[in-house]
């Protein structure tokens, strides 16, 4: 009789793992665009699609978790730390979809090695990303999550510099203004998926070090 009055017991960490998931997928749509747009425009526009499917199942699993975390009574983390690390998740898909919209509406039709440089730091950052997730639901595993985020530092200082050196070459090159805008627009927010990659690691980082 009481059983429906008792706190009902939400794994966050399965949210969690579920939406990291999709953050791999998206980034590895993202990297088939950018890999096939020079040779296979068709290709493209198919991994762009798959990036909005991708994007709009993860924006799902956010909102579940913020509506779970709203009526759960009991949650294995402190709640403003689950909003942030599932908001600073999504924020990852979110930009990896802004650089897939981007390419298509501006009508991209190559990639500088800049930008698939980019591209593969991406990649690298969301697999730190997802074992960091997926180790957290046992605090025993700091070390190795503390290993990644500290990887997630790295690596959006590494896309810094790559930026800068894109942006350097670009204002530097003989090339139509308008060239010039859409591969600025694009090397941007290729950069500001790692810094997203980046808050999520400091949200994890600091997850491990108030559990400790």
């Amino acid at each position: 009789m009481f059983g429906r009055f008792m706190p009902k017991e939400v794994n966050f960490f399965d949210l969690f793992n579920a939406h990291a998931k999709e953050i791999s997928q998206g980034s590895d749509a993202l990297i088939a665009l950018l890999t096939t747009l020079n040779d296979s425009p068709d290709d493209a526009s198919r991994h762009a699609e798959a990036v909005d499917a991708i994007e709009a199942r993860a924006d799902e699993i956010t909102h579940e978790t913020v509506a779970l975390l709203h009526s759960t009574f009991i949650t294995p983390l402190d709640r403003d730390d689950i909003h942030r690390l599932i908001s600073s998740m999504d924020d990852v898909l979110d930009t990896i979809q802004d650089v897939a919209q981007t390419v298509f509406m501006y009508d991209v039709r190559r990639t500088p090695p800049e930008a698939l440089k980019l591209g593969e730091i991406i990649s690298e950052s969301v697999r730190h990303l997802v074992k960091a997730v997926s180790l957290l639901s046992n605090m025993k595993n700091g070390p190795e999550i503390l290993a990644a985020c500290r990887e997630l530092d790295r690596l959006e200082g590494e896309a810094d510099h790559v930026l800068r050196d894109a942006m350097s070459k670009l204002f530097r090159a003989d090339i139509d203004v308008r060239e010039l805008i859409k591969l600025k627009a694009i090397y941007v927010l290729l950069e500001t998926v790692t810094d997203h990659c980046d808050d999520a690691g400091n949200t994890l980082e600091a997850i491990v070090l108030e559990n400790a």
